[in-house]
């Protein structure tokens, strides 16, 4: 600490000077000592207003070294901190390095007992490396083969689009062949009006029309001549043939599985045969423009009854003749063909 300076004068000793002056000196000295008191004064008055500058100086000083004492401790304590966690580092180095030099030792001893399993293992990379040019190479090929499956696939896509077309247009000649089936059935059936529903149907099945006739409508039991009510029929039918030539005409014969005994006649195949030809040729006779190219007679038989021969109706409904009006095909046979 900065000592503090004070100069005190005692009253009472200025004032006995003051006396043993003015008693004992002359005025002239007094006036010299009276000067010099002044400037006493003065200057011990300087020395007070630098004593109480020095005691403040004093006091900032005071407070800054009890603070730099302050930073002086920290310093010292964060230094042993320091100290302290330098030396566990030194100590991890040194841990750190001594197992650095033991892993070295040890990878030098494997590096010299792998010498051999390394050229193995070189050797084994050479042949995947030869396998693998070899399977590149084989890549390559199917890559080719992949190559030309997808233009044969892209060319039967063409192929497939085609085909999808004609198919279309096949269903609209279907289409076509089976409204004109249904005009066909319609005009078959104006024709036939006083015979529909007494022994003859006419149907519509696959584009066709079928015109079923019984037995009792056309023939005797046993006969194949066509009676005079059933030719009256087959002559209204034979006109609608004229007038339609673009339709091929099936005469079928069926007959019921009773046994044919005795006569001309050998059996019922024989009995479908020539009844379903005495209709091929009463429908020539009434219709003498129809080109006999479209006409096929045929016999069924017993074998495509409409019903089992169980009971006298049902061999009755077997026993009957069916035309089958059948559109020509023409442009429907070629695109099937050219599929």
């Amino acid at each position: 600490m900065i000592p503090k300076f004070k100069l005190m004068i005692p009253a009472t000793a200025l004032a006995v000077t003051a006396l043993v002056f003015n008693a004992c000196v002359p005025a002239r000295q007094y006036d010299e000592m009276k000067l010099k008191k002044a400037t006493c004064e003065e200057e011990n008055s300087k020395l007070k207003t630098e004593n109480a500058s020095y005691i403040s100086k004093n006091d900032e000083l005071n407070s800054r070294n009890a603070e730099q004492k302050k930073q002086i401790e920290k310093l010292e304590n964060d230094t042993s901190s320091l100290g302290t966690a330098q030396r566990r580092l030194t100590n991890l180095y040194n841990e750190l390095s001594n197992s650095y030099e033991k892993l070295v030792a040890n990878n030098d001893k494997l590096l010299a007992s792998k010498a051999d399993e390394t050229k193995k293992v070189i050797g084994q990379l050479q042949m995947t490396q030869e396998e693998l040019i070899k399977k590149q190479d084989e890549m390559a090929k199917k890559e080719a083969a992949l190559n030309e499956l997808q233009a044969s696939l892209g060319k039967m896509q063409g192929n497939l689009r085609e085909r999808e077309e004609k198919v279309r247009d096949l269903q609209r000649m279907l289409d076509q062949k089976d409204s004109v089936a249904n005009a066909l059935r319609s005009i078959v059936s104006k024709a036939l009006t006083g015979f529909e529903g007494n022994g003859l149907t006419i149907t519509k099945k696959d584009g066709n029309v079928y015109v079923s006739m019984d037995e009792k409508l056309l023939f005797a039991s046993g006969s194949t001549v066509v009676d005079k009510r059933g030719e009256d029929a087959l002559k209204q039918l034979a006109q609608v043939l004229e007038s339609n030539k673009d339709i091929n005409v099936r005469i079928e014969g069926h007959t019921d599985n009773v046994p044919i005994s005795g006569g001309p006649i050998k059996d019922n195949w024989d009995l479908s045969v020539l009844r379903a030809t005495s209709v091929t040729r009463i429908l020539t006779k009434y219709g003498a423009t129809i080109d006999p190219v479209r006409l096929i007679p045929s016999g069924r038989g017993p074998y495509l009854p409409v019903e089992p021969n169980t009971t006298a109706e049902s061999k009755r409904k077997n026993r009957r003749i069916e035309v089958v009006l059948i559109p020509k095909l023409g442009d429907l046979m070629d695109a099937v063909q050219d599929k």
